[in-house]
């Protein structure tokens, strides 16, 4: 039940921001907005105010924002058919950054809670290589065998780049002395990669929580974009890609370790969805901004109309691949 409740809550969390920056948009770009609504299907609950109809509806899958001339023509000069290219883009886009600043915003709080590591030791664990060669709690890791380390992340990429036989040359600073400690990291089995029995300490700093949540949410980023390369080139098979189904277990799996992994994943999913949505395919915005830019070029050789059918297919297309993705997820079950 209570796995349950977080899914919807994550699939409302990330597509409510999502059509929220279309509104938001669409407004100050002067595009009438017919309706907002928090879930789909039949209506519960609705309120105008202004032009827009604010409602929600029975099932908690997300929601929508209805503008004027969305999809079909519309002599309203407020009717976003009628806005300019530029106008239109904004809107359109503005639904992917929401999502990419939901991502962030979400990692910034956990790392607020957390705090981020630094370079300087919380802990050297008794009988490690780290504290045979002296190092001590307190010690700021400056370099390693000569290249300098401004982040934990890149103490841990070259500790764990180790080469059997060699020895690491870590420079520190202890009490305003440079220092140079030789270390020869070991194997731990148990992380399957080579350690040296060094703890970094964390700062809730709100300057370095900013950056560092920048650069996760840059390097989550990058990891989402690495996923769609390798499903593209078939590195990745069919079995790799969930659906609603395969959602739900994983987020069963990932509530058993904690609110923080669970706010990561919502993260990480924000940022698939901005990805997914960028596509330059029918009926998502990447499409849709690819018409826009079309039409710039060509005028009215294509109409509304038309272009509308060409969504209205591109969203079959999609619902059909929803369909598989489903099925393939309740295969895997078994």
């Amino acid at each position: 039940m209570i796995t349950a409740v977080l899914f919807v809550v994550m699939l409302l969390v990330l597509v409510i921001p999502h059509e929220f920056g279309h509104m938001i948009v669409a407004k100050l770009c002067g595009v009438q907005v017919n309706e907002f609504s928090v879930g789909m299907g039949p209506l519960i609950f609705q309120k105008q105010k202004g032009e827009t109809m604010y409602s929600v509806r029975l099932l908690p899958l997300g929601g929508f924002c209805a503008m004027e001339g969305e999809d079909e023509e519309s002599e309203n000069p407020r009717a976003f058919n009628n806005k300019k290219p530029s106008q239109k883009i904004a809107v359109l886009l503005a639904g992917v950054m929401m999502n990419v600043l939901l991502a962030l915003i979400i990692v910034f709080g956990v790392l607020t809670s957390t705090g981020v590591p630094t370079t300087t030791l919380s802990e050297v664990q008794k009988g490690s290589p780290a504290y045979e060669a002296g190092l001590k709690e307190g010690d700021k890791i400056i370099a390693i065998d000569g290249n300098e380390t401004e982040s934990w992340a890149e103490v841990v990429a070259a500790i764990t780049e180790y080469h059997e036989g060699d020895t690491l040359e870590i420079s520190t600073i202890r009490n305003g002395r440079n220092q140079v400690r030789f270390v020869k990291p070991e194997y731990n089995n148990e992380s399957e990669r080579y350690t040296i029995g060094i703890i970094a300490g964390v700062t809730k700093n709100p300057v370095k929580v900013i950056s560092y949540s920048v650069q996760y949410t840059k390097n989550l980023n990058s990891s989402v974009i690495m996923s769609f390369k390798m499903l593209l080139t078939g590195k990745l098979s069919r079995n790799d890609v969930s659906g609603p189904v395969g959602m739900v277990k994983i987020v069963d799996q990932t509530r058993s370790y904690g609110i923080t992994s669970y706010l990561l994943l919502v993260a990480l999913i924000s940022l698939n969805l901005a990805l997914f949505n960028i596509l330059p395919f029918p009926a998502l915005d990447g499409g849709r901004i690819l018409f826009v830019i079309i039409r710039m070029v060509t005028g009215k050789a294509i109409s509304d109309e038309l272009e509308g059918t060409i969504h209205a297919v591109g969203m079959l297309l999609l619902l059909g691949f929803f369909i598989f993705i489903t099925c393939n997820d309740v295969i895997n079950l078994f």
